[in-house]
């Protein structure tokens, strides 16, 4: 599928607004504030480099569209069509996997059942979406929430958790971390299929 971003790719503050999901005038202040690197056109107008915006964004735990990332220079890309699912509960893992296949036919499915397993699958297939365990063997479910949205080097997927884990703390917690959405066991999959939607459709 070719990309709809045709290269180079330079953003106006507005273009910025839109995609950050802010006015206008709060990415002129971004700028202007030295958050955001920018350069003025001959005319005054502020441009922005895609490869500055996905820094800007990934410091701020911001969710980055997969059409920013196409336009990126840099090799950190989202596979488009891909969602890992991350979970130690094998039968839970397999009806998530069953679900979404089902649901959703022409999305590459990956599992993973640990967390090493799951930074393999991370730093190679780049998955677009991923459905995240917060209570994984071994691995700090909050920290691994960290690091995918800190760093580009896994194509900063869209993360939807869902937990065991019952308490509000630990809700807001994971919000703060930038996940997409937040779901208790037992699943409601419905709601669940709703969120990849959105995910993958916008």
């Amino acid at each position: 599928m070719a990309d709809k971003i045709k290269k180079p790719v330079i953003y106006s503050a507005l273009e910025v607004a839109n995609i950050c999901g802010v006015v206008n005038q709060t990415a002129i202040n971004w700028i202007n504030s030295g958050y955001l690197t920018a350069f003025k056109t001959p005319g005054g107008q502020y441009r922005v480099y895609p490869d500055d915006l996905i820094d800007f964004m990934s410091k701020r735990n911001m969710h980055i569209p997969q059409e920013l990332l196409n336009a990126s220079s840099k090799k950190h890309r989202a596979a488009p069509s891909t969602i890992l699912i991350i979970d130690d509960d094998k039968t839970f893992n397999a009806l998530v996997t069953a679900f979404v296949q089902e649901r959703f036919p022409s999305l590459e499915v990956i599992q993973a059942f640990d967390g090493f397993e799951a930074g393999v699958q991370l730093s190679t297939k780049k998955p677009h979406c991923i459905m995240l365990d917060l209570d994984l063997p071994g691995v700090d479910g909050f920290e691994l929430c960290r690091k995918i949205n800190e760093s580009t080097e896994y194509g900063k997927p869209a993360i939807i958790v869902v937990t065991a884990l019952d308490s509000e703390e630990d809700e807001a917690k994971v919000r703060a971390l930038g996940v997409e959405r937040f779901f208790r066991k037992p699943l409601i999959f419905e709601e669940f299929g709703t969120a990849i939607e959105r995910v993958f459709n916008g």
